[in-house]
């Protein structure tokens, strides 16, 4: 059956990725049919319901940046927001909320169903549709064939998925999900290189068999820290999260479990996150550790489901029972849903193009876990980028390429296209060479600009980000210009403050360099400060004090730039180059690198190698 519809773009998938996906292509203006399996799912977390983390923080904030959707329905429907890595530097600083898991799945499919230009339809897709190398459509489970200009797959953990309780296993999307057999199919039919990943999630805790009052409660930061930059301040209370531990018993009762363990029996085959072990992972690689951290973290504010982080498991479920059960403040748990493990097939990225385009079919764009990454935070950042080219893509206009020295999005997808991976990828902040100047908190100083000239960007929230950009250039001038002479009274107050007297006339901004001073200490000097935002306050203050060190890094990004700039022609033919070893030809034609800087990234490729790239482009007249 043919429908009458014809779409601009098609996405596969109601998930984090396909979410922001189809979200950026409905927004800039194409005609946009997101395809689900159950329309009540879309926007459900699968795994913990909390946004943000060391690094993963730095996405969402880059996310909402861009003009995506996952800070703001964080905001919405947050129940604990915390700033992590305070007491470090501004670079390693990330921001996690805990959220409510179907509010927060409410306040998404109310966004894409009230969304212009976005249509759903709840079917499963089989097969991808192509004229030569070109993408035309795709047909569903309903033997229904809808054409398309451009597709975006984003299945997560759908792909051929099998889930493993103990030595019980059966194939599941998620735990209740059908999982999708024919799609897999039809890109191996493609050509698609494929590989086979694994991740889990942990058992589901009843609250009222919890003893609370043994657990050391955890707070959230009074006042929360929203993570949108259009969020004015976060009004709903918070809702603290619980802290245990496991034991030598808990310890022992997983290894008596081990031989009934899909994961040490030999039965997956998946690699899983090496980051994010499950428990029993955990407890044979680090035999000498006592205890592990457990996080007992609420599903949300009406439910009593409760979220035991750190114990991801697929152990057998009279095992899981025992082992929680040696647990403090969890002798007389009950589990409401087991922890599981998941495998599922990915198609390796290395397929694909810096702007997520696969290089086999034209107008086939992949985002999330199908490219071999885990994480809400990362597919919401890669559909999004799918969203953004895909819709360039059918204006035939240049794709977003968001560089290493851009965003972390930028690190993320350039380490998938040039590295490829062989474990769940997960975002770190040592990943990124440029992490001071890739920051949380100027993420929209870097990006915003960018949102709303490829049409993501409210001209109200752009209008307020440039009044913002003016007053932290206005208020840097400014502490500049106002002097603070040594006089007694002056130097006393600065001896309250655990600081040093003043040997000469100064400016603020010299004042405020000191590392015992922080901006509101300024007011003292010149009250007109006080009246600033905070955001702006906090920009300037971290401007000030990290000036040299930025000043460095952006000299680093220069340099870098030069590199990137140097870029391949299309077509290129890497077989030609005379002095390159076999080895490095081949990864060179596999990976097909579009300037030399991503090249000298790719494993293996030698600074020797990248010397002869160059003369090469050089005597071609590229360069």
């Amino acid at each position: 059956m043919r429908s009458p519809k014809h779409y601009d773009v098609i996405v596969v998938g109601g998930g984090h990725a396909g979410i922001e996906a189809s979200l950026a292509c409905a927004r800039i203006g194409d005609p946009t049919l997101l395809i689900t399996q159950k329309v009540e799912q879309i926007g459900y977390m699968s795994c913990n319901p909390a946004v943000g983390g060391l690094a993963k923080g730095h996405l969402v904030k880059e996310i909402d940046a861009l003009g995506g959707e996952m800070a703001k329905a964080t905001d919405e429907t947050g129940i604990q927001f915390r700033q992590l890595n305070t007491g470090r530097g501004p670079a390693v600083r990330s921001s996690r909320a805990q959220v409510d898991r179907q509010e927060y799945r409410l306040q998404m499919k109310r966004t894409v169903e009230s969304q212009k230009n976005l249509t759903i339809k709840e079917a499963t897709v089989e097969e991808i549709l192509t004229d030569g190398n070109q993408i035309i459509g795709v047909k569903t489970d309903l033997n229904e064939t809808i054409q398309t200009k451009t597709l975006i797959l984003a299945p997560g953990t759908f792909l051929n998925g099998l889930i493993h309780i103990g030595l019980t296993r059966f194939s599941a999307g998620r735990m209740g999900d059908p999982p999708s057999i024919s799609l897999s199919e039809s890109l191996k039919k493609l050509g698609f290189r494929m590989g086979r990943l694994k991740t889990g999630t942990t058992p589901r805790l009843d609250r009222q068999t919890i003893d609370f009052s043994q657990l050391t409660p955890q707070y959230g930061d009074e006042p929360p820290i929203p993570f949108s930059f259009t969020t004015e301040k976060i009004e709903t209370d918070q809702v603290p999260c619980y802290i245990t531990y496991t034991n030598l018993t808990t310890h022992e009762i997983i290894k008596s479990g081990l031989d009934r363990s899909p994961l040490y029996c030999g039965i997956i085959k998946g690699i899983g996150p090496r980051y994010c072990p499950s428990i029993e992972d955990k407890v044979v690689r680090f035999a000498d550790k006592k205890r592990h951290q457990i996080f007992l973290e609420p599903d949300g504010r009406n439910t009593n489901e409760i979220y035991p982080n750190g114990i991801s498991t697929s152990l057998p479920l009279d095992i899981q029972i025992r082992m929680l059960r040696s647990i403090k403040g969890l002798e007389e748990v009950e589990i409401i849903r087991p922890g599981y493990a998941i495998e599922y097939d990915f198609v390796d990225p290395t397929e694909l193009k810096p702007s997520l385009e696969t290089k086999k079919i034209r107008g086939l764009f992949h985002a999330g876990q199908i490219n071999g990454t885990s994480g809400y935070e990362e597919a919401a950042a890669q559909g999004l980028m799918a969203g953004i080219n895909a819709s360039l893509t059918i204006r035939g206009e240049e794709p977003l390429i968001l560089k290493r020295s851009d965003a972390y999005i930028g690190v993320l997808i350039d380490d998938l296209v040039t590295k490829g991976t062989a474990e769940p990828y997960r975002m770190f902040t040592s990943r990124a060479e440029y992490r001071l100047h890739l920051r949380e908190d100027n993420a929209d100083l870097r990006l915003r600009e960018i949102g709303y000239e490829v049409g993501l960007m409210k001209k109200e929230d752009y209008q307020i980000f440039l009044e913002k950009k003016v007053a932290i250039e206005k208020t840097l001038s400014r502490i500049s210009e106002v002097r603070v002479n040594p006089t007694k009274e002056n130097n006393e107050i600065l001896h309250q403050w655990g600081t040093a007297s003043l040997k000469k006339n100064s400016s603020l901004q010299e004042i405020l360099k000191r590392p015992e001073i922080h901006f509101k200490h300024l007011f003292a000097f010149d009250h007109s400060l006080e009246s600033l935002p905070g955001t702006v306050q906090k920009q300037v203050e971290i401007q000030v004090k990290y000036d040299g060190y930025i000043k460095r890094q952006m000299e680093q990004i220069e340099r870098f730039k030069k590199l990137e700039e140097m870029s391949f022609p299309g077509g290129f033919d890497f077989s030609s180059v005379i002095g390159l070893t076999t080895e490095v030809m081949e990864k060179l034609k596999k990976i097909k690198p579009y300037s030399l800087g991503q090249a000298s990234r790719i494993s293996g490729v030698t600074p020797a190698a990248i010397s002869i790239l160059m003369v090469n482009l050089k005597k071609q007249g590229y360069l």
